[in-house]
C-alpha cells in the first residue's frame, strides 16, 4: 500500500494537478499571490511573466493610491490583510506601517545586494526596492522666455520674482507632499519651518491633493501644459520631459531634495509567506531592478544597475538629500502635518 501511495503523489506531482499549499489546504496549479502596491507601479509583462512561470506562482495586483493611501490601507486592514506582500511604503510612512504591525519579518537573499543600505528595521521587515528623492522641479523654458533666473533654493520660492508661481501637495493626502514638508522640516529646523510656510503661502503657493494633478494638471512643465512652472516632484521627472534631441524641459533642483525610499515586505497574517517572499525576492533581483527607471522613474535600490543612456545628465540623483531621523518622523508626522493645515488653512 505504501509503494501504491508513494506512486500517486509521485504521480500527481508530475501533472501539476493538486498540491497542498503553505496554508495546508489543497491548491490546483500555480500559486496566486496578491500583490499590494501604489497607483505608479509598472514592470513589463514578459519579466514579470518569467518570473510566475519560474516561481510557480500567479501574481495578482491590487493598486490602492500612493504611498501614503497604501500605507493608510495597509494599516486598516491589518487585521485581515488584503493580501501577501506589499510594495511602495515609503521612508515617510514606514515607520506607521512598523508600529503597527503590518508586516512580519523577512529577510531576502538578494537584501546585501545593494538595499541593505536604507535599511530602517532592526527585525528586516522592509527591504528597500526603489530610491526617488522628493525635489523641486521648474520648467527651465518658462523662465528663459521671460528672462528671469531660476530658483535654487527652498528660501527662492519665497521671493517675490517667483510670486504665484509653485504649487505643492498637501502632506496629509500625498507621500511627495509629506516629503517636501519634511524637507523644510530639515532645512530650517523648529519653529523655522513654519515660518517658512508663512512665508510661502503669502508667496502666493498652490496646494493640491497629490501629485497627479500637481504635475499633470497645473505644472506648466509637463505634458499638460499647467500654468505654473515649479512644483514639487521627483529628481528623476526630468527624464520624462526630454525633446525631440534628448534635451530637457524642466530641471530638479538638487539642493532642495529629500530622501525618499519605497520599500516591501511580507504581509503579517498571510496564509502564504514563503511565496509572498519569493515575491520580495523578485522585486530585489537584477531583473526587476533593471526595469524601476525606464518604467516607474524612480532609481534602483540594488546597486550595478545601469540607469537608462541620458539619465546621468538630465535626471542625475541627489549628492546629498535631506532626511530625518525615521524615529523622529514617526512621533512627530501627525504634529506636523497639523500645524502645516492650520498654517494653510486646508
Amino acid at each position: 500500500m505504501r509503494v501504491i501511495a508513494v506512486l500517486v503523489a509521485v504521480v500527481l506531482l508530475s501533472a501539476g494537478c493538486t498540491l497542498v499549499g503553505e496554508s495546508g489546504e489543497q491548491e490546483q496549479g500555480p500559486v496566486t499571490v496578491t500583490l499590494v502596491t501604489h497607483d505608479s507601479w509598472a514592470v513589463p509583462k514578459d519579466v514579470l511573466a518569467a518570473f510566475e512561470q519560474r516561481a510557480g506562482i500567479r501574481v495578482r495586483v491590487l493598486k490602492e493610491g500612493d504611498a501614503g493611501e497604501l500605507t493608510n490601507k495597509l494599516v486598516l486592514t491589518k487585521a485581515n490583510p488584503i493580501g501577501d506582500v506589499a510594495y511602495g511604503v515609503d521612508s515617510t510612512f514606514a515607520s506607521r506601517a512598523l508600529a503597527e504591525g503590518v508586516f512580519e519579518p523577512y529577510t531576502s537573499p538578494e537584501a546585501d545586494r545593494g538595499p541593505q543600505r536604507y535599511a530602517i528595521d532592526r527585525q528586516h521587515r522592509l527591504s528597500a526596492v526603489d530610491v526617488g528623492d522628493v525635489c523641486v522641479n521648474v520648467d527651465t523654458q518658462w523662465f528663459a522666455e521671460r528672462d528671469l533666473p531660476l530658483p535654487r533654493t527652498l528660501d527662492d520660492l519665497t521671493k517675490p520674482e517667483y510670486r504665484g508661481l509653485s504649487v505643492v501637495q498637501n502632506p496629509a493626502t500625498s507621500s511627495p507632499g509629506l516629503a517636501f514638508l519634511l524637507a523644510t522640516v530639515a532645512e530650517f529646523g523648529e519653529p523655522g519651518w513654519a515660518d517658512y510656510w508663512r512665508r510661502l503661502a503669502d508667496n502666493g503657493v498652490q496646494v493640491v491633493s497629490g501629485w497627479t494633478q500637481a504635475y499633470t494638471q497645473e505644472f506648466s512643465g509637463s505634458s499638460g501644459k499647467g500654468p505654473r512652472p515649479i512644483v514639487v516632484s521627483y529628481a528623476s521627472s526630468p527624464a520624462a520631459e526630454v525633446d525631440a534631441e534628448g534635451r530637457p524641459r524642466t530641471e530638479a533642483l538638487l539642493d532642495t531634495c529629500y530622501r525618499q525610499v519605497e520599500y516591501a515586505g511580507v504581509l503579517a497574517g498571510t496564509s502564504r509567506p514563503q511565496k509572498a517572499g519569493q515575491v520580495v525576492d523578485f522585486l530585489l533581483s537584477q531583473q526587476f531592478q533593471s526595469t524601476v527607471a525606464e518604467n516607474m522613474y524612480v532609481y534602483p535600490a540594488r546597486q550595478g544597475v545601469a540607469l537608462p543612456s541620458g539619465w546621468d545628465k538630465v535626471a542625475p540623483p541627489p549628492a546629498d538629500p535631506a532626511s530625518l531621523p525615521g524615529e523622529r518622523v514617526r512621533t512627530e508626522r501627525e504634529r506636523w502635518i497639523k500645524q502645516w493645515r492650520d498654517l494653510l488653512g486646508t
